[in-house]
C-alpha cells in the first residue's frame, strides 16, 4: 500500500477520446487514497486540444506561482499534439526557482516529452516517463507492472529493472538518462529545447510508425550528431504500425540489425516503455547505469524526485 499523494492533472496537448476513461482514471487513484485535483482539464474542449494555448500553458505555469499550493504529482492527462505549442510560453525560471529540491513529480509520456526534454534543456530539471491518466490509469484492465513501477519508483530513492530479453550488445556504461518519444525528440533537434547531453543513456519509443520512419528519424538523429554523443540506445515499445508487401522482408528486427552496424553505438532492446499496455516510470535526466548481457539487461537510476 502506497502512501496518499496529491495529485494534479495538467493537460498540455490533446483531450480525452473517451471521458469514461478519465473517469475511471481518476475513480482508481482516489480508491487508492490520492487526492486529485485539475479534474476540470479532463473535460476541456478546443479543436483537437485539451483547451486553449493559453489554457493549456497556465496549467503549467501555475506550478511556478508560490501562491499555488504544490501537489505531490503532475500527471498528464494524455499526449496527441500541442505540447510544442507551448514552448516557448513557458516559465522555465519561475518552474527552476520553484521545483529544483523539491520531491514533485512531473509524469507523462508521448507528446508529453516535448515539455520534459524543454524542462531539462532550459531548467535542468528531471521529470518522469511513465503512465498517464487516460491510456494507462484509465485503462479498462489496470496493468499492474505499470502502478507497481511507477508507485516504486516514485516511493524510493534508487530504481534497477531487470529486464529479460535477449541481448546482441554487452554493454556496462554509466550517464544521463534521457529520451522519450523518437517523433518528438527528432522534432526538437536544431531548438533551444532540445537538451545538450554528453555521454548519456537514451532511450526511444513511438507508435504508428512503420519500421522506415523509425529509422529515418533516428538516422536524423545520427547524422544530427546527437547518438555519437550518447553511450547506449535502449528501444523501448514501437507499437500498432502495418507493414505492406513491399517492405519484403524489412522488418523491425532486420531494421535494427542494420543500424547497430551503422551507427557504431550499443543498442540494447525490450525495454517496456512506450504505447504499450505496460510502462515503467523513469526519470528523465538522473544519472544511470545501464548492464547488458546475453540474457537481458539491468537499468538502474537514482538522484531523481522522490517521496522516500
Amino acid at each position: 500500500m502506497t502512501a496518499s499523494h496529491s495529485i494534479t492533472l495538467i493537460a498540455p496537448s490533446g483531450y480525452p477520446a473517451d471521458p469514461l476513461a478519465a473517469v475511471r482514471g481518476i475513480h482508481r487513484l482516489r480508491d487508492a487514497g490520492h487526492a486529485v485535483s485539475g479534474v476540470e482539464t479532463t473535460g476541456r474542449r478546443y479543436q483537437r486540444f485539451a483547451g486553449s494555448d493559453a489554457q493549456r500553458v497556465a496549467d503549467l505555469n501555475r506550478l511556478a506561482d508560490p501562491a499555488n499550493p504544490l501537489s505531490d504529482i503532475v500527471l498528464a492527462v494524455r499526449g496527441g499534439f500541442g505540447a510544442s505549442r507551448l514552448l516557448g510560453e513557458i516559465d522555465y525560471a519561475g518552474l527552476k526557482k520553484r521545483l529544483t529540491g523539491t520531491p514533485t513529480a512531473l509524469v507523462g509520456h508521448s507528446d508529453f516529452t516535448a515539455i520534459q526534454l524543454a524542462l531539462l534543456a532550459q531548467s535542468g530539471l528531471t521529470t518522469f516517463g511513465g503512465p498517464m491518466l487516460i491510456s494507462n490509469f484509465g485503462a479498462a484492465i489496470l496493468d499492474q507492472t505499470t502502478w507497481d513501477s511507477f508507485w516504486h519508483t516514485l516511493n524510493t530513492p534508487q530504481t534497477t529493472l531487470e529486464i529479460a530479453a535477449p541481448q546482441t550488445d554487452a554493454v556496462q556504461v554509466e550517464g544521463i538518462l534521457w529520451g522519450g518519444n523518437l517523433a518528438l525528440l527528432t522534432a526538437m533537434i536544431g531548438t533551444p529545447y532540445m537538451p545538450q547531453i554528453d555521454g548519456g543513456v537514451m532511450f526511444i519509443e513511438d507508435v504508428n510508425e512503420p519500421p522506415f520512419r523509425i529509422e529515418r528519424m533516428i538516422l536524423q538523429l545520427h547524422q544530427a550528431g546527437i547518438l555519437a554523443r550518447q553511450q547506449a540506445l535502449i528501444l523501448g515499445d514501437f507499437t500498432d504500425y502495418t507493414q505492406t508487401p513491399y517492405d519484403n522482408g524489412y522488418t523491425l528486427e532486420t531494421m535494427i540489425e542494420s543500424l547497430r552496424h551503422r551507427l557504431g553505438l550499443p543498442i540494447v532492446w525490450g525495454l517496456p516503455f512506450g504505447h504499450g499496455s505496460t510502462i515503467v516510470t523513469l526519470p528523465v535526466g538522473a544519472p544511470a547505469r545501464l548492464v547488458s548481457h546475453t540474457e537481458g539487461f539491468s537499468l538502474s537510476f537514482s538522484a531523481y524526485p522522490n517521496f522516500a
